[in-house]
């Protein structure tokens, strides 16, 4: 038995995708290769090593240009996501620095969505800014209209679909469609829906980007990034993270192997209980809002019904009052919500955010104070009793 096969449904592939056990000695899963040092045989064996390694990847070198165990998640990524060959990063981050930063040079601008992830944006606006390259902010749902905005200076297009704070869908394939006609690359922040959910490579995107630190791993235990390019667009992406010495350590590729493993039904159950949450909090009063592509009453829906498979976790309403410290409030009542940053893991979280202090290109129109939810795998009828309690009593 050797990875996965193109017939099979998602919740197969999951399971299957990049393993290889013949070559394991029989194990179910990759052994962990911490390695830095290799030897060859011969000078003849290392230089037929380093023309395989660089022709596909299979034969290790040296540790930091990959081993077994993290081929065998880019294989299964790859697989998943219909991509020609993955690389992996030490964070979220560091993969979408990474993936951009092979691609544009001083002079070149950046066309972003303007609900982008905080620290892409800080990346743009400070460490690209002084390498002189631009970043031009879009609404997030222009969809054909960006090709107005797509000058020749215009290199890359940068696209979080949805928001991780605001969730807007995206138009991806009108979008790749208007930035391939100007020879444009295409990149996606693809966290929120997964290789499961959504498809950025069938649908004109070039290079896929995951916090695999996020539902990948899926346990709040690692760090790590992946960028999953097209054919065309791999050996940018290599030779970027290549000449810049990027890598991942065996821990961290083993974890999330073993944490993918399991993704499709923790994305089932989270799913599930954040539709429940969603939809509870719609009925309250004291609700404004609910920003959740996968409610029908989102703006978004049919985008979403189009193009996605399912919704994950991450989810955001606004309470009927703009008063940030009564948001603090709710969220320092909950007991089953942590306050934490991150999502993606097996545990419920909470924040207050202020997408208006991201905005530049768009305003932020709040209807009241934004929290934002991360609904894990606890029983949906405990976190909205939790919920509950917490608004209840402010």
């Amino acid at each position: 038995m050797s990875g996965g096969d193109s017939r099979d449904r998602p919740m197969t592939r999951v399971v299957h995708a990049g393993r290889d056990p013949e070559a394991w000695n029989g194990a179910v899963n990759p052994p962990l290769y911490r390695v830095s040092t290799v030897i060859q045989a011969s000078m003849a064996d290392r230089k037929a090593a380093f023309a395989e390694r660089t022709a596909d990847g299979k034969r290790m070198v040296y540790g930091r240009t990959g081993t077994p165990t993290t081929r065998a998640l880019e294989d299964a990524l790859c697989e998943l996501e219909g991509g020609h060959r993955a690389q992996l990063y030490p964070s979220g981050l560091s993969a979408i620095a990474g993936a951009i930063t092979a691609f544009v040079a001083a002079g070149d601008t950046i066309l972003m969505t303007d609900n982008a992830y905080g620290p892409t944006r800080t990346f743009c606006d400070t460490y690209l800014r002084r390498m002189g390259v631009k970043t031009v902010y879009v609404d997030p749902r222009l969809g054909a209209d960006i090709a107005r905005y797509v000058t020749p200076d215009v290199k890359l297009v940068f696209l979080e679909s949805p928001g991780s704070l605001t969730f807007e869908i995206a138009d991806v394939p009108a979008i790749g469609r208007a930035a391939k006609a100007a020879g444009a690359t295409v990149m996606i922040d693809n966290t929120w829906a997964t290789p499961l959910f959504f498809q950025p490579l069938a649908h004109g995107v070039d290079v896929s980007i995951h916090a695999g630190t996020k539902y990948i791993a899926g346990h709040s235990d690692a760090m790590l990034g992946i960028a999953i390019a097209t054919e065309d667009a791999w050996p940018r992406l290599r030779d970027g993270a290549r000449q810049t010495g990027i890598c991942v350590g065996a821990d961290e590729a083993y974890l999330a192997q073993r944490g993918l493993r399991t993704m499709a039904v923790r994305l089932r159950q989270h799913q599930e209980s954040t539709l429940a949450v969603a939809a509870w909090l719609a009925a309250r009063d004291d609700v404004a809002s609910v920003l959740y592509p996968a409610l029908p009453e989102s703006p978004d829906h049919a985008l979403w019904r189009r193009d996605f498979a399912g919704a994950c976790g991450l989810m955001a309403f606004e309470l009927a009052t703009k008063r940030a410290d009564r948001a603090a409030a709710i969220v320092d009542r909950l007991r089953l919500f942590g306050i934490g940053s991150s999502w993606g893991g097996y545990e419920s979280l909470a924040i207050v955010a202020d997408p208006a202090a991201y905005r530049t290109a768009t305003r932020w129109q709040a209807r009241g104070a934004l929290i934002r939810l991360h609904v894990g795998l606890e029983d949906p009828a405990d976190l909205i009793a939790d919920l509950d309690a917490a608004l209840e009593a402010g």
